[in-house]
C-alpha cells in the first residue's frame, strides 16, 4: 500500500505539449498538456513485489521501455494538469497495491429459491395459456 510519508516526486519526470481537440488560439499557443512519466523497475522507494505488482496490474498503461504514462489535458492551466496527474499516480498505485478482498462463497436462501420457483411456475402458466385448446377428435 503506498503511504503518505512515501514521496515519488524525485523519481517522476513531467513533460508538457500542446493539448488536443477543441479550444482555439489558446490551445494552438500554449503548452497545458501534463504528461508523467514513472519508471517502475528502477524505482527505490517500491520493493520488489510492489514493482512486480505494479508492472502486472497495470501492465496497459507500461510502455516496452517499463515506464508508466499518465496524461492530463482536461484543464486550462499546466500547474492544474501537473496536479490532476500526478493525484491520477498516487490514486493508481494506491489501487494497483490494495490486496483485494476474498470472495465469500454464498448459498442462495430458502426464501429465495422458493421465490424463484414461484416465478417460474407463473411464467410455465402465462405460456400454457397461450397455447390452442386441443380439439377433440373427429371435427
Amino acid at each position: 500500500m503506498v503511504n503518505e510519508d512515501r514521496d515519488f516526486t524525485g523519481e517522476l519526470n513531467f513533460s508538457a505539449s500542446r493539448s488536443s481537440g477543441p479550444g482555439g488560439q489558446h490551445v494552438n499557443k500554449v503548452s497545458t498538456k501534463m504528461e508523467l512519466r514513472f519508471h517502475v523497475a528502477s524505482s527505490e522507494l517500491l520493493t520488489d513485489a510492489e514493482k512486480e505488482l505494479i508492472s502486472e496490474k497495470l501492465a496497459s498503461r507500461i510502455n516496452g521501455a517499463g515506464e508508466l504514462i499518465l496524461v492530463s489535458q482536461s484543464e486550462r492551466s499546466q500547474l492544474q494538469n501537473k496536479e490532476k496527474v500526478t493525484e491520477k499516480f498516487y490514486t493508481l498505485l494506491t489501487r494497483a497495491l490494495t490486496p483485494r478482498k476474498k470472495r465469500k462463497p454464498t448459498r442462495p436462501s430458502k426464501a429465495s429459491k422458493e421465490e424463484r420457483l414461484e416465478v417460474k411456475r407463473q411464467q410455465s402458466e402465462k405460456k400454457s395459456h397461450r397455447k390452442k385448446p386441443d380439439q377433440p377428435p373427429g371435427l
